[in-house]
C-alpha cells in the first residue's frame, strides 16, 4: 500500500511486533495474491481493531489463543456489528494467523478451527430496464456545461454497458479508449484483465466525451503547463482521477433527477442491473461471469435467483391455475 494517508493507523504506543505483523501480512497479500488496495485497507483496519482489543486485555498477536479470538468476536456481536462485518473480521484474523504460521511466527494457528457467523445471502438489488433508461437520460442532462454533461453521460453509459465496478470505471486509463474501440480491456481485482464489448450508445457517449476532454486537457496544458492526464476521467485529487465518493454523490443526484429514490441507486446496483438484464435477454451464465470478472461462477449464479423470482411472479400472476378464485 503506497498511499500512507489512507493506511490504517497503528497506535504509536503499540510495540514493533504488532506493526511488523500487520505490515508484513499486508505486503504478502499485495505481492503474492495481488489483493486490491481497498481490500488491503479493509484487512488493515480490521486487524488494528483486533490488536487494540488484545492490547486492552494485556495480550498481543503472539500470545493470543483461540479463546481470545472467540471473545473478540463476542465483543463485536455485543457492539451490534452485522454478521457480515463479524465474518469479514474473522476472515482477516484467520488469514493473518495462516500467514504467521507459514512464516514461522507462531508454531500453531489459534484461529484455524473457529467458525464465524456466516454471511446472510440476500438477492442483489436491481433496477428495471425502464428505470435504467431514465437514469441514462438524466445523466445526459446533468451538469453545468457541455463538458460536465458529456462526462456524466459517458460515465453512466459505460457503467451500464460494461458492468464495471466503480473503481474500475473511475480509474480507466484513457489509452484503453482511443480509436473508437469495439471492446474495452479492463484491469479488475488482483490485476486480472478481462475484455468487455461496448454498445453503440456507449461508444457514441465515449467519443463525445473524449473530444471535449482532450480539448480541455490541451487548454489546461497551454495555460497552466500541466501535463495531460493518463485517466479517462481526470480530476485534481491526489489519485489523479474522479474519486468513487464523488461519483457516488453524482449518481444520487442523477437518481433524483430521474425520479428514482437515491437509496435504490448505487454503482453496484447498476452492475447488478447489467447482469440481470443480460440474463433476461437470454445471455449465458458463463459469459456473464467473464464480463463481470467473477473468479467463481457461484458468485454469478445469484443473479439467476433474481430472474427465478421474476418468472415465479409472472406465473403466479398470469397462469390460469394460479387464479385463487378457481
Amino acid at each position: 500500500m503506497s498511499d500512507q494517508e489512507d493506511a490504517p493507523e497503528i497506535p504509536a504506543n503499540r510495540g514493533p511486533d504488532c506493526r511488523h505483523w500487520i505490515s508484513a501480512f499486508l505486503e504478502a497479500q499485495a505481492a503474492e495474491i495481488g489483493s486490491a488496495r481497498n481490500t488491503l485497507l479493509g484487512y488493515g483496519r480490521d486487524l488494528v481493531d483486533f490488536e487494540s482489543y488484545l492490547a486492552h486485555r494485556g495480550g498481543d498477536f503472539l500470545t493470543a489463543e483461540r479463546a481470545d479470538i472467540e471473545a473478540y468476536l463476542i465483543s463485536c456481536e455485543a457492539q451490534g456489528l452485522a454478521p457480515a462485518t463479524r465474518a469479514r473480521r474473522l476472515s482477516a484474523i484467520k488469514q493473518l494467523y495462516r500467514f504467521a504460521y507459514d512464516e514461522g511466527l507462531r508454531i500453531e494457528n489459534p484461529a484455524i478451527r473457529i467458525t464465524g457467523p456466516g454471511k446472510v445471502k440476500s438477492l442483489p438489488k436491481t433496477l428495471s430496464q425502464a428505470e435504467v433508461e431514465a437514469l441514462l437520460q438524466a445523466g445526459r442532462a446533468m451538469g453545468r456545461d457541455d463538458l460536465a454533461r458529456a462526462r456524466n453521460a459517458c460515465l453512466m453509459e459505460l457503467l451500464y454497458a460494461t458492468g464495471m465496478r466503480v473503481s474500475e470505471l473511475v480509474s480507466l486509463p484513457v489509452s484503453a479508449t482511443r480509436g473508437d474501440p469495439q471492446v474495452l480491456l479492463i484491469r479488475g481485482k488482483g490485476g486480472k484483465e478481462r475484455i468487455v464489448p461496448l454498445s453503440d450508445h456507449a461508444r457514441v457517449a465515449l467519443g463525445d466525451w473524449l473530444a471535449l476532454r482532450d480539448a480541455a486537457q490541451e487548454e489546461a496544458r497551454l495555460k497552466r503547463k500541466t501535463p495531460p492526464s493518463k485517466f479517462l476521467f481526470p480530476a485534481g485529487g491526489k489519485e489523479g482521477h474522479l474519486s468513487r465518493v464523488v461519483f457516488h454523490k453524482l449518481l444520487k443526484d442523477i437518481a433524483i433527477a430521474a425520479g428514482i429514490s437515491p437509496e435504490r441507486v448505487t454503482p453496484h446496483v447498476l452492475r447488478h442491473a447489467f447482469s440481470t438484464h443480460l440474463l433476461e435477454g437470454g445471455a449465458d451464465l458463463r459469459a456473464i461471469q467473464m464480463l463481470l470478472g467473477h473468479a467463481d461462477i457461484s458468485t454469478t449464479e445469484i443473479y439467476t435467483h433474481v430472474l427465478d423470482q421474476r418468472l415465479k411472479d409472472l406465473v403466479l400472476t398470469h397462469h390460469p391455475l394460479a387464479n385463487k378464485s378457481r
